[in-house]
């Protein structure tokens, strides 16, 4: 039999670890899968990561040069790199350093966890590099290859899928159990304590209207646990505000989101990519418009949809049906099915990896792979760049800042303090140029 090929996916959320684990099984099916989490504000709890469903044969936390220790030290087929753009790019130099010329070395994969209505072009050129860029629609794909062809870039790396996480059963209407609604709500969107308020407030009212109905308020996080956005108004203590607190038939909810849609009939939401999970098994999907559609909110991202309504719609019996040229283009439902065919070449079949597996497939089969070539370095970015490695404990050439190691288990707290002190100020050294941050990285090989 094959060896096993082995894969390594570095998360930095929740919602990331969903989205690297997933891919990582659709890219290469047989494969031994080590997962590693970003130490940092949003590193997943063990019950979010439960959620999930994906369960690595090993899993630990490491910063960003420990990563990087790892795959050097270790032989890694595949990486997926599921992070925040500033950490993709971190990684993608820190690699350029480790292999400067021509070497067998991982694949590096990277992508977006869902939908791209915000830094468009930041956060593209900051996973630029990467030997597989992936976009989860047909639509995604043309909007990366002319963002890098636009400031000429090669684009050849983006490659169009769709969502991984994207399946389930195909919805069927209730029969006899009650209908039921879920409100995915989402950490940051909106933000404001009213606006949210507001929105708990009509889907309690819902519940009170249809009384025969059961309201799920699908959370994603307890109070305590961090995502990949902050929460700084979580929808747990606005809910105990509510006089008389939540009607009978209205609750609040956890788990994965695949579960909690087995029994939905409506799926109400802002902008979460919960909706393209429940548009692809065909559940009606309501899209707010109850505080506008605005760029901020990500809404906008549904024009075209057929989905957008508002709550005042919804209690009147209104249950949107998504339409089928946008729900092709957004890679929600394979193009084939609605006779229209993906200008790209990618898979329009059931397999939207397929185009993807083969690339994959390819490069592993080279003998050795380029260096990694980010749009990013000190000649097209000088003022950018630097800060953004130096935040990962990365000098501008991409290796290790020195003192760049985990805190030792005995190390006390004042140390630890002073170093968190003197890399935040080796950072802030880096904007202003290389020359002042000298004697800051002396005192850190000190410590």
């Amino acid at each position: 039999m094959p060896e096993r090929k082995r894969v390594a996916v570095l998360a930095d959320s929740d919602t990331r670890w969903k989205w690297g684990a997933l891919t990582a099984r659709r890219l290469v099916p047989d494969h031994q899968l080590t997962g590693f989490l970003l130490r940092g504000r949003a590193t997943p709890t063990a019950r979010q990561l439960g959620e999930v469903g994906v369960r690595p044969d090993r899993l630990s936390e490491v910063t960003c040069t420990e990563f990087l220790a790892e795959i050097e030290r270790e032989r890694y087929d595949v990486v997926v790199l599921a992070l925040v753009g500033g950490a993709v790019q971190a990684v993608l130099h820190g690699a350029r350093a480790l292999w400067p010329a021509p070497a067998r070395r991982p694949v590096l994969v990277t992508g977006y966890v869902g939908v791209v209505y915000e830094k468009l072009a930041d956060g593209l050129l900051l996973r630029h590099g990467a030997d597989v860029v992936l976009a989860n629609s047909r639509h995604d794909a043309q909007r990366f290859r002319a963002v890098y062809e636009g400031v000429g870039a090669d684009a050849a790396a983006v490659t169009e899928t769709a969502l991984p996480f994207l399946g389930g059963a195909p919805y069927e209407p209730a029969g006899s159990r009650a209908h039921t609604v879920v409100f995915a709500v989402q950490p940051s969107v909106p933000d404001s304590r009213a606006d949210r308020a507001y929105l708990l407030e009509r889907a309690a009212g819902h519940a009170r209207l249809h009384p025969g109905r059961e309201v799920l308020i699908k959370l994603r996080s307890k109070p305590g646990e961090h995502t990949t956005h902050l929460e700084e108004q979580p929808y747990q203590r606005l809910a105990e505000k509510i006089p008389g607190g939540l009607p009978a038939n209205c609750r609040l909810v956890y788990g994965n989101m695949g579960e909690v849609l087995d029994g939905a009939d409506l799926l109400v939401t802002v902008s979460s990519t919960a909706a393209l999970e429940s548009l692809h098994r065909s559940i009606p999907t309501a899209v707010l418009t109850d505080l506008g559609i605005r760029e901020a909110l990500g809404n906008h991202h549904f024009l075209g949809s057929g989905c957008l309504a508002s709550w005042d719609q919804i209690d009147s019996g209104l249950l949107p049906v998504g339409d089928p040229a946008w729900l092709a283009a957004q890679g929600v439902l394979p193009a084939a099915d609605t006779g229209i065919g993906a200008a790209t070449g990618a898979d329009t079949g059931a397999d939207a990896y397929a185009v993807a597996r083969a690339k994959v497939a390819g490069l592993l089969a080279a003998t050795r792979l380029p260096q990694p070539a980010p749009y990013y370095t000190r000649t097209t970015a000088p003022g950018y760049l630097p800060g953004i490695l130096a935040r990962h404990h990365l000098a501008p050439d991409g290796t290790p800042l020195p003192g760049a190691v985990r805190p030792a288990a005995g190390e006390s707290r004042l140390r630890r303090r002073l170093r968190a002190h003197l890399r935040e100020a080796a950072r802030g050294a880096y904007r202003h140029g290389v020359q002042r941050v000298a004697p800051v990285i002396r005192r850190l090989g000190e410590l």
